[in-house]
């Protein structure tokens, strides 16, 4: 199959504190012909992460900046329509680092193969992808949780928290969960299960919080920072552990509503013992991700954990989704529907 062109999605601009849709632009790429051990992908669905906003910055981090215009990063599922490596056949679906685009050729070595068997394709960019496998292996490798402890996670309707709080209450834990607005803190408690919800917008947040563990922390997934952090620093227990994968409420500058002084954080992790782990997933997916995709597709299948997509139709979707995501505008995990199967 020959395909020339890509429609695709690149950074235009380096943002100033929040995105906007001028810091994007869709244009047409050339593409080159498939090399030895590369395939010609169609995608499907294209996964939004908040990661991403930390891309678009030209400061060090763990991963390479997106260059300007360079097309944005991002992991899809996409339909294999041309191989030239052995083990990937035409029409074959697989989890692949395609970008922001419509097509992709690329290195086959090392993607992954997506078996509609286990769930719905788009599952593998949430609770199957790598905000599934973050929630788990934060909670189950770094926080620990056992019967009779206190799990706190924010963004707790989201694809990574949502997941937290079902995997913390499945060890026997309390899952408390922090969301935003009535709907997701109805659809944390009713649906998910937690044993509380509370609004991180209620000017009381942090009382509710209190109000909702008597007995203190003894996880919390750190997802969030900002205020949801100022809250929940008092209440951490003696020993308490904070898996660390994500600081959303910085990604676009200081939250300026928030006294964030260092020395007081760093004193109560001192004087509390805290076991504060940054981490970022791929660490620990040698090892452990066979086991979270037996895990959770289990618990899926018996009905044990639930998990929601937001799909937003069509690639030039992308730049406004994803700068809704970044606000809270979504309910579940985002999604773009790039073509359909």
């Amino acid at each position: 199959m020959t395909i020339a062109t890509s429609t695709q999605v690149v950074l235009a601009s380096r943002p100033t504190g929040r995105p906007t849709v001028d810091n994007f632009r869709i244009e047409q790429a050339a593409l080159p012909a498939t090399p030895p051990n590369g395939v010609l992908l169609r995608v499907l669905y294209l996964s939004l992460d908040p990661y991403m906003r930390g891309r678009m910055d030209a400061r060090k981090s763990y991963a390479p900046a997106v260059e300007i215009d360079q097309k944005m990063t991002g992991e899809a599922v996409a339909e294999v329509v041309e191989s030239r490596h052995p083990d990937y056949r035409v029409g074959e679906l697989v989890l692949a680092p395609t970008g922001w685009c419509d097509y992709a050729v690329i290195d086959a070595t090392g993607l992954r193969k997506v078996d509609p068997a286990l769930s719905s394709p788009s599952a593998r960019l949430g609770v199957l992808g790598m905000p599934g496998f973050t929630a788990y292996s934060g909670l189950m490798l770094i926080g620990q949780p056992k019967a009779g402890d206190t799990v706190v996670v924010a963004a707790a309707s989201g694809p990574v928290g949502s997941l937290v709080g079902q995997l913390a209450q499945m060890a026997g834990a309390r899952a408390i969960g922090i969301a935003g607005g009535a709907d997701k803190c109805r659809y944390v408690k009713d649906e998910l299960g937690f044993d509380a919800a509370i609004d991180h917008r209620a000017p009381d947040m942090a009382d509710q919080l209190a109000a909702a563990c008597p007995g203190g922390i003894d996880v919390y997934f750190e997802n969030v920072g900002g205020k949801i952090w100022q809250a929940v620093l008092p209440l951490l227990n003696r020993f308490a552990r904070v898996p660390v994968c994500g600081l959303i409420a910085q990604y676009s500058g200081a939250d300026e509503n928030v006294d964030d002084r260092l020395s007081v954080t760093m004193r109560q992790i001192l004087t509390k013992s805290l076991l504060v782990r940054g981490f970022i997933n791929y660490e620990f997916a040698d090892e452990h991700y066979p086991e979270f995709l037996r895990v959770i597709s289990d618990g899926i299948r018996a009905g044990r954990i639930l998990h929601k997509e937001d799909v937003v139709e069509g690639l030039e979707k992308a730049p406004e989704a994803f700068l809704g995501m970044l606000e809270g505008k979504n309910f579940g995990k985002v999604v773009v529907r790039v073509a359909t199967a």
